[in-house]
């Protein structure tokens, strides 16, 4: 505090202060003579200035003072014992500054040092006293920034882990399909390697993103329900409905896909029973829906994928990702984010 840039204003109004509690006290009366207005006020501001500079030197030396025995001590106990032999010297100096200033010297008494100690020593106590304020909220400012900085290096770290648990185990599936195009259908494959590569390349470049364009998670939507498709055939039904305008809105990266792979994870897909999935827009939301026709012996699971899609948009928005388990309908919910 004491090394605060406007000091000289805050050590004039303390002087003022003082001057004018001791006028409306005491008259001009500081001692068993009386002073001018001048003197007085002179008196006063040079104790004051006089603590001040030396509370601040000391608090400058703080670090290399407390290198000594007296690294344990708190630096405010240090400062405050400090700043008492600083009352005395200040006092003392004023009284011989006054001695020289005036044309009629004092007639030196014992008195007169008592009560420039007494008003230095409420004068340091006040210092101290705000100083210690300063020092505890300027601490507590930084904890809180520190506490800011944690939280969001945690929250990165979390959202890094979270990205990385995007589970592309379809890309199997998709090699098998690959194998069996190469032979019987080379145009096909071509195609379906080119599909495979865009929705690889997308998975790369999004991997560093928080939030994508809506328009990009759905051109590699369509990239990679081509390939399910392939897969799937007629066993798998998809019906799109998409009214939001793709350019003003975004959303996590890869989270539709990982709606539609939980979708055909945890259901039937076959002739007799096509699964049928559904995207469409619903009040700044896009819902990702199936019928419910789920698997007689499940996979093992650990929901990863749902909480995955959860986890990532509470940490993007205030908005919560809905999960509906109906009679007939499995559905989900996720928010459309719009960038400030």
């Amino acid at each position: 505090m004491f090394s605060v840039k406007y000091r000289y204003i805050f050590i004039l109004l303390l002087a003022v202060y003082s001057y004018l509690n001791i006028q409306f006290t005491v008259g001009e009366k500081l001692f068993d003579a009386e002073l001018t207005n001048i003197h007085l006020f002179g008196v006063l501001s040079a104790v004051v200035l006089l603590i001040w500079e030396f509370n601040r030197l000391v608090e400058s030396n703080l670090d290399r003072i407390r290198q000594t025995f007296l690294r344990k001590v708190h630096p405010l106990i240090i400062l405050f014992l400090a700043s008492m032999i600083n009352v005395v010297l200040a006092s003392f100096i004023t009284l011989f500054l006054l001695d020289i200033v005036l044309i009629a010297p004092l007639q030196y008494d014992f008195s007169h040092s008592k009560l420039l100690l007494a008003f230095g020593f409420r004068v340091n106590l006040f210092l101290n006293c705000v100083n210690a304020i300063v020092f505890y909220m300027n601490r507590l400012k930084q904890t809180q920034l520190e506490a800011e900085q944690l939280k969001k290096e945690s929250i990165e770290a979390q959202f890094e882990a979270l990205r990385n648990q995007v589970n592309p185990h379809f890309m199997f599936n998709c090699f098998n399909v690959l194998s069996n195009l190469v032979y019987k259908d080379p145009d096909t494959s071509s195609q379906f390697i080119a599909q495979l590569s865009n929705v690889y390349r997308y998975l790369l470049q999004s991997q560093q993103k928080k939030v994508v364009a809506l328009q990009e998670e759905l051109s590699f939507i369509e990239s990679y329900l081509y390939l399910l498709k392939m897969r799937h055939g007629d066993n798998l039904i998809i019906e799109k409905n998409l009214t939001a305008e793709p350019e003003s809105f975004y959303v996590a990266p890869a989270s539709l896909q990982m709606l539609i792979e939980n979708a055909i994870k945890h259901n039937i897909v076959s002739k007799s029973n096509p699964l049928t999935i559904r995207l469409y827009s619903n009040n700044g939301s896009i819902v990702v829906s199936n019928n419910l026709q789920e698997k007689e012996f499940k996979e093992e699971s650990t929901q990863r994928g749902l909480q995955n899609i959860q986890s990532r948009y509470r940490l993007l928005s205030d908005e919560k990702v809905v999960i509906e388990k109906l009679a007939q309908e499995f559905r989900v919910t996720i928010p459309l984010l719009q960038l400030q």
